[in-house]
């Protein structure tokens, strides 16, 4: 049992990778101020804004999650996203990918070809 058992801290693949590249990109730009390197404080920004990008490209991989709670059966970090496909309704990420949130619309059922009831004349 862990700390958060009954809420969803959103610990998910996509998470943790992009604040991983965050946080390298950070200590390498801190580790090239201390040595006085302008390329490697320029390689370190880069890296630090590499960060987002691969947070949500994971999170349009299905490595991440939708807004809100999840299930608890579907809580642990490494849960892949099967709605990832579709859009999470409400996602600027989503939205940005040209995701809807809604599912593909199924081919609708032609209505049967017979004829029309006729119309009744106004005012009877």
């Amino acid at each position: 049992m862990g700390a958060h058992d009954q809420h969803d801290m959103g610990h998910t693949v996509a998470g943790w990778a992009g604040a991983a590249v965050a946080v390298a990109g950070s200590a390498a730009t801190g580790l090239a101020l201390v040595a006085g390197s302008v390329p490697g404080l320029w390689l370190g920004a880069v890296v630090t804004a590499l960060g987002a990008p691969t947070a949500w490209l994971l999170h349009l991989a299905g490595r991440g999650k939708p807004t809100g709670p999840r299930p608890p059966g579907r809580r642990h970090w490494r849960t892949r996203d099967t709605a990832a496909r579709h859009g999470h309704p409400g996602c600027l990420g989503c939205r940005l990918a040209g995701r809807t949130g809604a599912a593909p619309a199924r081919a609708a059922a032609a209505p049967a070809a017979g004829p029309r009831p006729a119309r009744r004349p106004a005012g009877r």
